[in-house]
C-alpha cells in the first residue's frame, strides 16, 4: 500500500511539474512578445477548465477607455433584473444628445435625433459597436459614473475606478486615466460573465450575444485566431496624443476553442509609442499563444 501511495505521489508531482513548466513556457513566450515594444503591457489569462491564472503586470493600473462599457452593461442589466428598467422600454434621444466629434454609429443611423429608442438597441450599440453617445445616455439613465462604480465594487471587484463619461474624457487627455482597472480585476468580471451568477438567465444571454457581436478591434484578440472562433469581447481605444503616444489599446474577453474549452483574457497596452497596428498585433499574438496553450 505504501509503495502504491508513493508511486501515485510521484506521478502527481510529475504532472504538477509538467503543468508548471508549460505555464512557465506560456509566460515566457508572452514576455518575449512585449519586451521589445515601446509600451506598457498588462496581461491576465484564466483557463476555466484548468482553473489556472497567469498574469504579467496583472495588478498595475491601466486606463480602460471603452472597456468600461462592459461594466456599464452589467450595471444596466442589474437594474433590468431588479425591475427598475426594461430592455424594451423607450428612451428619448434628443438631437442635442448626438454629439459630434465622437465615435457614434447610433448618431449615423439617427442623425436627426428626437426619437424614442428601446433600451435594448442603445445597449447593443454601446457594447457591440462601442458607441460613445449611447454610453453617456446609459450613464445618465442609471445615475452616473458614481453609481456604476458603486455597483461594480458591490459585486466584489475592487481594483477599478469609473469616474468620467465619454464626453468628459474627450475634453481632456488626462481624464481617461481616472477610469482605470487592472488585468486581474478584468478577469474577475469575465469570470462573472461565464459563471451566470450575477445576472439573470435572460440578461446573461443578452450580454453574451452582444459581446459575441462586437464589431470593433477585430485585429486584436480575434486577429490571429481562426476566423470562426467565438470571441465575446470588449475593446477600448484612446487614439494618439500630440506626442504620438497611445494611452490605451485594450481588449478583454472570453475565447472558445474547438475542443470545448475556453479561457478569459485581458490585454492592456498603454503609454505606447508604437503604431496602432503594432499595438493590436501585440494583443493578437498573445491571444494566439494562449489559444495554442489551451488546445
Amino acid at each position: 500500500m505504501q509503495t502504491k501511495l508513493f508511486l501515485i505521489s510521484i506521478l502527481f508531482l510529475g504532472l504538477v511539474n509538467i503543468t508548471l513548466a508549460q505555464k512557465g513556457s506560456l509566460k515566457q513566450k508572452i514576455e518575449q512578445i512585449i519586451q521589445s515594444k515601446r509600451a506598457d503591457v498588462g496581461v491576465a489569462i484564466y483557463g476555466f477548465e484548468k482553473n489556472d491564472t497567469l498574469s504579467i503586470n496583472g495588478n498595475t493600473h491601466f486606463p480602460m477607455q471603452s472597456v468600461y462599457k462592459l461594466h456599464l452593461a452589467f450595471a444596466v442589466l442589474n437594474s433590468v433584473d431588479k425591475g427598475k428598467l426594461k430592455l424594451n422600454q423607450k428612451i428619448w434621444v434628443s438631437k442635442s444628445d448626438l454629439l459630434h466629434d465622437t465615435w457614434s454609429p447610433l448618431r449615423e443611423k439617427y442623425p436627426n435625433g428626437n426619437i424614442e429608442l428601446p433600451l435594448k438597441e442603445i445597449l447593443t450599440y454601446t457594447v457591440s459597436q462601442s458607441d460613445n453617445v449611447g454610453c453617456d445616455l446609459l450613464f445618465r439613465l442609471i445615475g452616473g459614473t458614481s453609481e456604476v462604480n458603486r455597483y461594480i465594487h458591490s459585486i466584489g471587484i475592487q481594483n477599478i475606478a469609473i469616474m468620467a463619461t465619454e464626453q468628459e474624457m474627450s475634453r481632456d487627455w488626462n481624464v481617461q486615466f481616472t477610469n482605470w482597472t487592472t488585468p486581474i480585476a478584468s478577469l474577475q468580471l469575465l469570470k462573472m460573465v461565464d459563471e451566470h451568477k450575477i445576472l439573470s438567465k435572460d440578461s446573461h444571454a443578452f450580454l453574451w450575444e452582444t459581446l459575441l457581436g462586437t464589431t470593433t478591434g477585430n485585429k486584436r484578440l480575434r486577429g490571429d485566431l481562426p476566423e470562426e472562433t467565438p470571441v465575446a469581447h470588449k475593446t477600448g481605444s484612446s487614439g494618439k496624443n500630440e506626442n504620438g503616444i497611445s494611452a490605451a489599446v485594450n481588449d478583454i474577453g472570453i475565447i472558445c476553442l474547438p475542443n470545448g474549452k475556453h479561457f478569459a483574457i485581458s490585454v492592456f497596452v498603454s503609454n505606447s509609442l508604437e503604431e496602432d497596428q503594432v499595438n493590436e498585433k501585440i494583443i493578437a499574438e498573445i491571444a494566439k499563444i494562449a489559444w495554442d496553450y489551451y488546445q
